[in-house]
């Protein structure tokens, strides 16, 4: 392999890094938030397939794909805040609730999007950043899409609200510790719907970007699993914003791996290569599971007995 192919395929990783990590990031920052709050919402891969579906039937019917992003955010809010509220109840489990929810949200969006197949929608425009130079594979690579540097945006707002302001804390209180939360009057229930909710509308700005940007179409196998894949990316980020946008990345790039190949000509093992993201689930799966020992940084709530 010459220099110049090196090159193109290391531009061609980074740009499908970006391309194929911005879903895994709004989602990990989504259920980062989450469980932060002390609960767990395993119902994210349907929200992430409901609100693609609701993104790009959004732009459809309005003309803007920023139309589209906003009713992504709010369908995904609306599942997410079901499943908050239900599992307030008494007796609901929320891992059981969260399957529910998938289920739900996925048959909706295949009952609903029936009639969006076919259809083109207005796609979100990419930010040209490769003006600067004169490689077409460079200037190919930083056509960012403009959802990317908000979720960059929002893991550093994630982190300052958590250590910095009171909403943050509280947030990390009733995770951590829910009887203490109490005892300081704050209602651990009202507390964990809202981050529920709120997780569940990031998670929608991931579904925007696969049904708007990339791949940019509507199907019923639109997200491959990738909203339950982002459970396993927060516990490997150990709950923290930040490391969710490094891990995003590396998913993002670990699925760049096989189309960057077959961009220099180099197709023999594209299906293996395929195959990583989830080959790279089941490790983090293993390696993070520690039977009879706290996983560092987890919410204490999370493991508690309901």
């Amino acid at each position: 392999m010459t220099f110049d192919e090196v090159l193109a395929l290391l531009a061609a990783i980074i740009g499908g890094a970006t391309r194929i990590g911005t879903p895994f990031l709004f989602v990990s920052l989504g259920e980062c938030l989450t469980e932060k709050a002390g609960r767990i919402n395993l119902g994210l891969e349907g929200v992430l397939v409901f609100s693609a579906m609701a993104g790009f039937g959004g732009a459809y019917l309005s003309g803007s794909p920023w139309v589209g992003v906003a009713a992504a955010a709010l369908a995904g809010g609306i599942l997410a805040l079901l499943h908050g509220l239900l599992c307030s109840m008494m007796r609901v489990n929320d891992v059981a609730m969260g399957i529910a929810i998938m289920l739900l949200g996925v048959g909706l969006a295949f009952y609903l999007g029936k009639s969006l197949i076919q259809p083109q929608a207005p796609q979100i425009p990419p930010l040209a950043l490769g003006w600067w130079s004169g490689s077409s594979q460079w200037q190919a690579a930083l056509r960012i899409n403009p959802l990317f540097p908000a979720g960059v945006l929002l893991a550093g707002l994630m982190a300052w609200f958590f250590a910095h302001t009171g909403w943050g804390m509280k947030v990390r209180m009733v995770g951590d510790c829910a009887d203490a939360a109490r005892a300081i009057g704050t209602s651990v229930t009202l507390v964990r719907v809202a981050a529920t909710a709120a997780g569940g509308m990031i998670a929608g700005l991931g579904g925007a970007s696969l049904s708007l940007y990339y791949p940019g179409s509507w199907s019923e196998g639109l997200s491959s699993g990738q909203g339950l894949i982002a459970v396993a990316l927060v516990i490997f980020a150990r709950w923290s914003p930040v490391r969710c946008l490094g891990t995003a990345m590396l998913f993002g790039g670990a699925g760049a791996i096989g189309p960057a190949l077959q961009s220099v000509g180099i197709s023999s093992g594209y299906y293996l290569f395929n195959a990583l993201p989830y080959a790279l689930t089941l490790l983090i799966l293993v390696l993070t599971c520690v039977p009879n020992r706290t996983i560092p940084g987890s919410p204490s709530e999370l493991f508690a007995p309901r």
